[in-house]
């Protein structure tokens, strides 16, 4: 039992921690809440968390990480071999953009009107349109177009997006017309044949290794333990969209010439015992939230065992989770973490 605990202490905290060189040169991160580290502090929206309890746990305090700590990109940027966190969109300049840019906005989604109810967020086309003029500054940096593409060819790009087309659209009936529109068979198919062009604009951009998210587990969020939305329900409108994108990941690398996307099933993380990673809370929020919004309230104390708890807020995890699922992405603990290969294959050299 003893050897058992240690191999899996060492798989979940340990195995990144032994690759100190960068594996890419450079990382570009789109999508949502969960990647989201500053983007959204320059926005006019009820999606922003730069403000107190929100970074408790992280050095530099608030940042507009939505997490007590680190978040998800932290902790990748880190197993890829980064001395720093790749920065936000709106703060990266010059030379420092070669190393890669985070675009993703809290409340975001593949569809435009997603999170719309939220304020002004950056959807998934707009993180894309952003990525395009990176890419232009890149070749001024570069001298030319031809090493910027050769570059960005060489770069990774992680893609989380999906949650706020049901969490900020289809399962908010008072906001959206969608689920009154459209089947949720319907809906999934509107969703995944965007997501198929969008990760096709992407790949005209020059991304070549490339990582697309599952959802995470939408229906066991507090905020609809709070308000008895049927798990059960949710469960089956979003399995429409997840069952879809395993498949669109084979069939991109079917159709794309030497291209590489993987697909990292978040849920099968999430159906496991957490309390292999301390977890011992998985039904309440850390931290105090407001009713109007879901996220902490300013400046309320949170709870002191941090670690322990699975949700910061209504919506998103604590820096202990981030890390547990960053972990199973980069090196995956079972077949089904994974398809077809996890991360730290994805760049391994071949």
């Amino acid at each position: 039992m003893a050897a058992k605990l240690f191999i899996f202490y060492m798989l979940y905290f340990c195995i990144p921690s032994v690759y100190g060189m960068k594996q890419a040169p450079c990382v570009f991160f789109f999508g949502d809440s969960l990647f989201d580290n500053g983007n959204n502090n320059f926005l006019l929206t009820f999606a922003n968390v730069n403000y107190p309890p929100y970074g408790i746990d992280y050095p530099a305090g608030p940042t507009g990480r939505f997490s007590n700590g680190k978040n998800l990109p932290d902790f990748l940027a880190e197993f890829l071999g980064f001395d720093n966190p790749i920065p936000p969109f709106a703060t990266a300049t010059g030379a420092n953009i070669l190393n890669g840019v985070n675009y993703a906005s809290g409340g975001a989604g593949i569809l435009d009107q997603s999170g719309a109810a939220l304020g002004n967020v950056m959807s998934l086309n707009k993180q894309l349109i952003n990525h395009g003029n990176t890419a232009f500054k890149m070749g001024l940096l570069l001298g030319n177009a031809t090493r910027a593409t050769d570059h960005l060819n060489k770069c990774l790009y992680l893609s989380n997006m999906g949650n706020n087309d049901y969490l900020s659209n289809y399962l908010m009936p008072k906001f959206y017309a969608s689920s009154t529109l459209f089947t949720p068979q319907q809906f999934a198919e509107i969703l995944i044949n965007q997501y198929r062009r969008q990760l096709e604009i992407l790949y005209k951009y020059g991304a070549r290794k490339v990582v697309v998210f599952g959802l995470g587990s939408i229906a066991y969020i507090p905020q609809f333990r709070s308000t008895n939305e049927s798990v059960d329900s949710i469960n089956r409108i979003t399995q429409q969209f997840y069952n879809k994108l395993a498949p669109l990941v084979h069939d991109l690398n079917t159709d794309l010439h030497a291209a590489q996307f993987i697909f990292i099933n978040v849920t099968n993380f999430q159906l496991g015992d957490p309390s292999t990673t301390g977890i011992k809370v998985r039904d309440v929020p850390c931290c105090v939230v407001s009713k109007l919004t879901g996220l902490c309230d300013h400046g309320k104390t949170p709870c002191t065992n941090r670690n322990e708890y699975y949700f910061w807020d209504n919506y998103h995890p604590t820096e202990t989770v981030y890390h547990a699922v960053a972990t199973r992405s980069y090196a995956a603990a079972s077949p089904d973490d994974a398809y077809p290969t996890d991360i730290r294959n994805l760049v391994r050299p071949h």
